[in-house]
């Protein structure tokens, strides 16, 4: 049984964002409760970190903690074409002097047991295996919240704020019905862990891999992890993936003949003992509001683009010290009201904005990023910014000024050549 009856803030779900929002809030003297569905540590993918992560980190002051658990450095990112063509990888050192150039790849069980952790010492009464069954949002508040613990019983809290933090599940969102899905991002996943697959070695640096398929209808990710499995995705279109007939297996494996990247990489791997292929599908999304009367939403709850530039841990961990210093402040202030609790979202969305924009740049098919760069080499740092995750600062959309009319051209048949001029 949970102890107290009555908090200042709820947090629904312990994923990256929940945990980072139930950290800021307990630390400020204010009644927290943390709840996870599932016990912890839980398995979830997303395990690819952009480098600007590194800032919350530190907020939260768990930096030293990153390295002691093991987890792999990531340097940077390459990307092969649907010829096969690997580039050189992107270092991210190699553009950004600042301490957050090197990342990491994470086991998420580990990754998030951290953040959990931290949230716990920094204040919150934290319990998993603990489900919410109704949520009732008061227009006055408190809010009401009926929970079932890990022992089967019942019981109902109260609580001032609830932060929904409970991933693409958005529990207050679906009930509220605010998502909205991007119509040109219906994307779907399938994934697994593999065993013996091919590692960058001889001291060269680990990065993440984007790989096209040789149709470029779908495209895989590689992610190197610290227990010396690789994670491999398999993204493309919802109906491409999931209705063409077969498993989902069957499927990765087809598109594993027509990608020789990922070929290559998988020549020795075996899938990891025990394991088997995940599914995700639908997932590009957003909300009409993402604050209310004593609510707020973050992370995937109030919101997901694409895996492509692995933002979605970023955009949780960011959106959770956003919305969670909203909501304290909020506490002090006995101001609940939308208007508080959501004034991080303008910032925030226009921030977001920009990696959409880039995502659906990638989904083009007729658009080469090698050959915009070629002609637009003044764009190389404002590229870097975005690949980072520096979108809130400065004028992380200029690139676009040139890039989108360049897109339209391509899109209208016109060859690069022509659409640089």
């Amino acid at each position: 049984m949970i102890a107290n009856r009555s908090y200042d803030c709820v947090v629904i779900g312990a994923g990256p964002g929940g945990c980072t929002a139930a950290s800021i809030v307990a630390e400020q003297g204010h009644s927290t409760l943390l709840i996870e569905r599932d016990k912890m540590p839980r398995f979830h993918v997303g395990e690819s970190l952009m480098p600007e992560a590194y800032w919350i980190f530190e907020r939260l002051g768990i930096l030293s903690e990153m390295d002691k658990v093991g987890f792999t450095r990531k340097h940077g990112v390459q990307f092969v074409s649907k010829a096969d063509k690997e580039t050189q990888p992107f270092i991210f050192a190699e553009h950004d002097d600042r301490p957050c150039s090197l990342s990491w790849h994470v086991q998420r069980d580990k990754f998030d047991q951290l953040l959990y952790d931290t949230a716990f010492n920094r204040g919150a009464n934290c319990s998993d295996e603990t489900r919410v069954l109704d949520v009732d949002i008061r227009k006055k508040g408190p809010h009401r919240l009926t929970l079932q613990t890990a022992d089967g019983k019942e019981q109902e809290i109260v609580a001032k704020v609830i932060i929904d933090s409970s991933g693409q599940s958005s529990m207050i969102a679906n009930r509220l019905e605010l998502k909205e899905y991007y119509p040109d991002l219906k994307k779907a996943a399938i994934w697994a862990y593999f065993d013996n697959g091919i590692r960058a070695g001889g001291g060269n640096p680990e990065v993440t891999c984007i790989l096209n398929t040789e149709s470029k209808d779908a495209w895989f990710w590689y992610i190197p992890l610290g227990n010396g499995t690789v994670s491999v995705g398999l993204v493309g279109d919802n109906d491409f993936l999931l209705k063409r007939g077969g498993s989902p297996q069957k499927t990765f494996e087809e598109e594993i003949k027509n990608c020789p990247g990922i070929k290559r990489r998988l020549i020795d791997a075996t899938i990891v003992e025990g394991g088997r292929y995940h599914v995700a599908k639908e997932f590009s999304y957003t909300c009409k509001e993402q604050a209310g009367d004593g609510w707020v939403l973050v992370g995937d709850a109030g919101g997901f683009i694409d895996p492509i530039y692995s933002s979605g841990v970023y955009l949780a961990l960011k959106s959770g010290v956003m919305a969670g210093e909203a909501v304290a402040e909020g506490l002090f202030a006995d101001n609940l009201s939308p208007k508080q609790l959501g004034k991080w979202t303008r910032e925030y969305n226009e921030g977001v904005k920009w990696i959409r924009k880039l995502v659906r740049a990638f989904y083009t098919k007729e658009f080469s990023f090698g050959g915009f760069m070629k002609s637009h080499p003044q764009h190389a740092q404002n590229l870097t910014n975005l690949l980072i995750g520096r979108v809130f600062e400065g004028k992380p959309g200029e690139i676009f000024e040139d890039m989108d009319p360049w897109i339209e051209k391509a899109k209208n048949g016109e060859s690069m050549e022509v659409a640089a001029k």
